[in-house]
């Protein structure tokens, strides 16, 4: 008999190894994310107020996603009969912004670094305008109707959460989580409940009820207090302790010091 040709062979493995390639889940170890940005802007609000429009003219000239997002969410918000806010406009427009797919990447990403020095935030963090919008809509409504504790989710695709009892961590970008209940979870590779504490519910602002709509800071602080692997997910249980920032009223540094960064 004649050997079988090793082309099929071939074929079947590259096909395998592209598969295997494509499927690779990425390992992420929590911790208190030392490289985010985390400024909650304490006792500095109303004069960072004051830079917004200068910074916002400056971020829609470098960064076009956000200047995309920003557009469409203006658009989206006008165009929606009965709509009411709890926050002022820039806000609501900052968090609808970032409900948009493609700005939620872009800006977890660059929130997760930032806080790598005072120069990479102040040089090439070219979202200090949602940055402090969304952080600032946080204060205002836990202000406004109190805060309070609460049990939310995230599930994971593509992502696995490392993670050991008793440690503290902090997630180190915004997030948005839904409500706990429903459903059991199946299909995914991390599923993290969260207590969280120092959060805000923004469904109201949403068009779509399915989308996610309790807002996770950077800065919250949690203990893991649960940890199970399984073959295919690993389940994670978090509980807020608290908050921690490296910055404070970062931007407004270079004023003290007689530096107008936004004007260099």
């Amino acid at each position: 008999w004649p050997l079988p040709s090793m082309a099929p062979l071939a074929h079947t493995l590259a096909l395998l190894a592209m598969t295997v390639a494509t499927t690779a889940i990425k390992e992420v170890t929590l911790d208190m994310a030392p490289n985010s940005f985390d400024d909650q802007y304490q006792g500095c609000s109303p004069n960072m107020t004051k830079e917004l429009p200068a910074l916002n003219h400056s971020e829609f000239q470098q960064n076009k996603i956000f200047a995309r997002a920003w557009a469409r969410a203006v658009a989206e918000w006008n165009n929606e009969d009965s709509t009411v806010s709890f926050l002022p406009f820039r806000h609501t427009i900052a968090l609808r912004a970032y409900m948009m797919d493609d700005l939620y990447e872009e800006f977890n990403t660059a929130v997760r670094e930032a806080g790598r020095s005072p120069e990479e935030y102040r040089d090439n963090f070219h979202f200090k305008v949602l940055h402090f919008l969304l952080t600032d809509a946080l204060e205002r409504l836990g202000d406004s109707v109190g805060w309070h504790c609460q049990c939310v989710f995230q599930t994971l695709k593509g992502v696995r959460f490392e993670a050991e009892p008793g440690d503290t961590v902090r997630l180190g970008q915004f997030m948005w989580m839904s409500h706990c209940g429903g459903s059991p979870v199946t299909g995914v590779d991390t599923m993290l409940q969260v207590e969280t504490c120092h959060s805000m519910d923004f469904l109201h602002l949403s068009s779509n009820p399915s989308k996610k709509q309790v807002l996770i800071s950077p800065f919250e602080t949690f203990r893991v207090v649960y940890v199970a692997r399984g073959d295919n997910m690993v389940h994670i249980q978090l509980n807020s302790t608290g908050t921690h920032s490296k910055y404070n009223c970062e931007w407004l540094r270079g004023d003290l010091m007689g530096i107008t960064w936004g004007k260099r």
